[in-house]
């Protein structure tokens, strides 16, 4: 899939959190907005998600089984560099694989430690959140990560552009 056809699907969020009944609120909180978003039980299974298929945006807790969310950002960082390596640079920094791109990520914390904080800024993670988490704080940190990285357009939104290019008004 290229960048410009990930672009123009739904705004697809992953869930990587192993309290259940936190992933159906927050997925009872998107689906009404048109997100889709796709669960992860544990740190494994948030790895192996992002490495097979294109997210806008990964919630991640930092405290999962087998790796918790800064791990998996680390290890998918590190695994994006030697793709790029072995393609010549082909990956999703310059758009031709965005199924293994790696997506802004907000990181859930049950403390907010001046060590975490220095930890997920050098590994440029979009935002930090303590849990319990507030979910109208949340949805804000998607707003910003949609206004930031997705210039301010829910993907697949068809207003966005038709053959001659961008058509409407940013709302």
């Amino acid at each position: 899939m290229s960048q410009a056809d990930f672009q123009h699907r739904r705004f697809t969020v992953l869930l990587a959190n192993e309290q259940e009944g936190w992933h159906q609120t927050v997925r009872q909180l998107l689906q009404p907005q048109g997100v889709e978003t796709v669960s992860a039980r544990s740190g494994r299974e948030a790895l192996n998600l992002l490495e097979t298929r294109p997210f806008h945006c990964a919630v991640l807790d930092t405290q999962m089984p087998q790796l918790g969310g800064l791990q998996v950002i680390k290890l998918l960082r590190e695994m994006q560099a030697r793709r790029s390596q072995t393609s010549g640079g082909s990956n999703a920094s310059n758009g031709t694989n965005a199924a293994f791109m790696v997506p802004p990520a907000i990181l859930l914390a049950n403390q907010l430690t001046s060590h975490l904080l220095h930890e997920a800024l050098g590994m440029h993670i979009f935002s930090v959140l303590s849990k319990p988490v507030d979910f109208n704080l949340l949805l804000d940190t998607l707003a910003r990560v949609l206004r930031r990285h997705y210039e301010n357009k829910w993907p697949g939104d068809p207003r966005e552009t038709d053959s001659r290019g961008p058509v409407g008004g940013n709302n």
